[in-house]
């Protein structure tokens, strides 16, 4: 399971799991530029989704999460379930775009994942 979830609400999934930090990516309402096209969008969103795929470093976080992961579902007589906790500071575009990109790619390798999206629909914090 991928959850996303925002650090700014203080309710973080528990559990053991990999965690992915995505607060080094770019985030839109951050960017002059998009700010009041993308403030009330999510990660769901497909402009959302291009603007945080082109930003520096997105490759990077979402390459060492999935081989994390592969590393771990390879590892031999594994008897736990592998849970990725992908986090940003508000929790609606950033972290989803991450989980959705990462569940993606472990569905083309073979891998049954679902994905949650835990603040994805709260409001907007300052």
């Amino acid at each position: 399971m991928i959850v996303s979830y925002g650090d700014g609400h203080h309710d973080a999934p528990r559990g053991d799991a990999l965690r992915i930090d995505t607060r080094p990516l770019r985030n839109p309402p951050s960017d002059p530029v998009v700010r009041e096209r993308m403030l009330h969008a999510t990660g769901l969103d497909p402009h959302v989704q291009a603007y945080v795929r082109a930003t520096p470093g997105f490759e990077r976080i979402v390459q060492r999460g999935l081989d994390h992961a592969l590393a771990l579902l390879a590892l031999p007589g594994r008897r736990f379930r592998v849970d990725i906790h992908v986090t940003c500071g508000g929790r609606r575009r950033r972290s989803v775009v991450v989980a959705e990109e990462l569940a993606a790619r472990l569905q083309d390798a073979g891998i049954g994942v679902g994905t949650e999206h835990r603040h994805v629909d709260r409001p907007v914090l300052p």
